[in-house]
């Protein structure tokens, strides 16, 4: 899913708070050696306030390590942690891999807006997806603070998936419906161009809320899996 030409890879995504929007300003690779740098949306992203990461400066080359960065490491629990096992299960792991926790958990912090996901680079093969909704404190009538007036959602109840071309933020938006035809949230902006393809395609097999928590934030509040067809062409 994440390897192309021999390397794994995994987005750094800033999620913008005046206007909300997820950017993918860089990109961490391991073949051997780790390797980073800015991408994509990095102009764009310093054009709605972001700033280079104090270690990575320069925004214009490719940084080396033959083991994990400092600053990327740091944002993962401590292997010694009492209850690092639980966490560990937590992410389908069952020993400790800093750079598969750093893919599988996002490591985000409360002290910033940057988080790691693990990109759609392969758009041929049959696969699935697990992500968190987004954008459903709008959509679930909470607003973010009153989770007992929100839209019912229940474990796995199917989803649709409806693209949503008049969107005037983003062309390539997806919207996710239950069957009774409740507007849950959207497919996370840096999956969509993806998923638009997908839908296109009519390579949707199926999908399902995989859990809910209303006692975690709302950016992680519904967790959905969807799966996709292999493709034809």
């Amino acid at each position: 899913m994440s390897m192309q030409d021999g390397k794994d890879y995994v987005y750094l995504v800033w999620k913008c708070t005046s206007n909300r929007r997820q950017y993918i300003v860089g990109q961490l690779s391991k073949n051997g050696q780790y390797e980073f740098c800015y991408c994509k949306e990095f102009k764009e992203a310093m054009e709605n306030g972001f700033t280079p990461l104090i270690s990575f400066a320069k925004s214009d080359i490719v940084y080396k390590s033959e083991e994990l960065f400092p600053a990327f490491s740091s944002r993962l629990p401590d292997r010694k942690r009492k209850d690092i096992n639980k966490i560990l299960k937590r992410y389908g792991l069952d020993k400790y891999d800093a750079y598969e926790l750093l893919k599988r958990s996002g490591a985000k912090l409360p002290i910033d807006n940057l988080q790691f996901v693990d990109p759609i680079l392969n758009f041929q093969e049959s696969f699935e997806k697990i992500f968190y909704v987004a954008g459903v404190r709008h959509y679930l009538g909470c607003e973010g603070d009153n989770c007992s007036e929100a839209v019912e959602v229940i474990p796995g109840e199917k989803i649709i998936l409806k693209t949503e071309a008049n969107n005037k933020y983003d062309k390539y938006a997806v919207q996710i419906y239950n069957l009774r035809e409740q507007l849950l949230g959207y497919v996370p902006r840096y999956y969509a161009q993806a998923f638009t393809k997908f839908i296109v395609e009519n390579r949707i097999k199926a999908g399902k809320v995989l859990s809910i928590d209303k006692n975690e934030n709302c950016d992680e509040c519904i967790k959905a899996e969807i799966h996709i067809l292999e493709s034809k062409q």
